[in-house]
């Protein structure tokens, strides 16, 4: 079994229901086991800021699936859920589920990067992720923890608990 971390946001079309519905095909994906999940976090959004604030959230998930196969079952949920992928990056969007580490890999290819790019400078993937998994250490060595006591909050709350 690996270890994956998957983070999910939206901030349209009811984001928390977006959101928690993921999080339910999360848990039926077959040859996958959600072990951990954060709290919803409210936060700003990167890019335009002419757009609704973001709900987020980090799961852990165990699964025997190999990282592009995992890919696969993550888009097909956001496209499910009505995602549109477009060239504007930093644009609004129903959901969005990236993988941000699989177990200590680095992979880097056209489809997938892990860790995830961002992965260290965006709050509110750090927080619910050192929330979650404290312990962790990237493979580069450093700290989640460390990580997130050093970034800067851009106003990040936490909203409610999943489960």
């Amino acid at each position: 079994m690996s270890l994956a971390f998957i983070g999910l946001g939206s901030n349209l079309a009811d984001p928390q229901n977006q959101i928690l519905a993921a999080l339910a095909k999360l848990k039926a994906l077959e040859h996958c086991q959600v072990t951990k999940v954060s709290s919803l976090y409210f936060s700003r959004p990167m890019g335009p800021q002419d757009q609704p604030d973001y709900m987020n959230a980090v799961v852990a998930i165990e699964t025997t699936l190999s990282p592009l196969a995992l890919l696969d079952k993550l888009q097909q949920i956001e496209n499910d859920a009505g995602r549109v992928r477009k060239e504007d990056r930093w644009g609004a969007r129903v959901l969005d589920l990236d993988i941000l580490l699989f177990d200590q890999q680095l992979i880097n290819t056209v489809r997938l990067t892990v860790p995830h790019y961002g992965l260290k400078q965006r709050e509110f993937v750090l927080l619910p992720l050192a929330e979650i998994a404290p312990a962790l250490v990237l493979p580069d060595g450093e700290s989640i923890v460390t990580l997130a006591e050093n970034i800067e909050k851009n106003g990040l709350k936490v909203h409610s608990k999943l489960s």
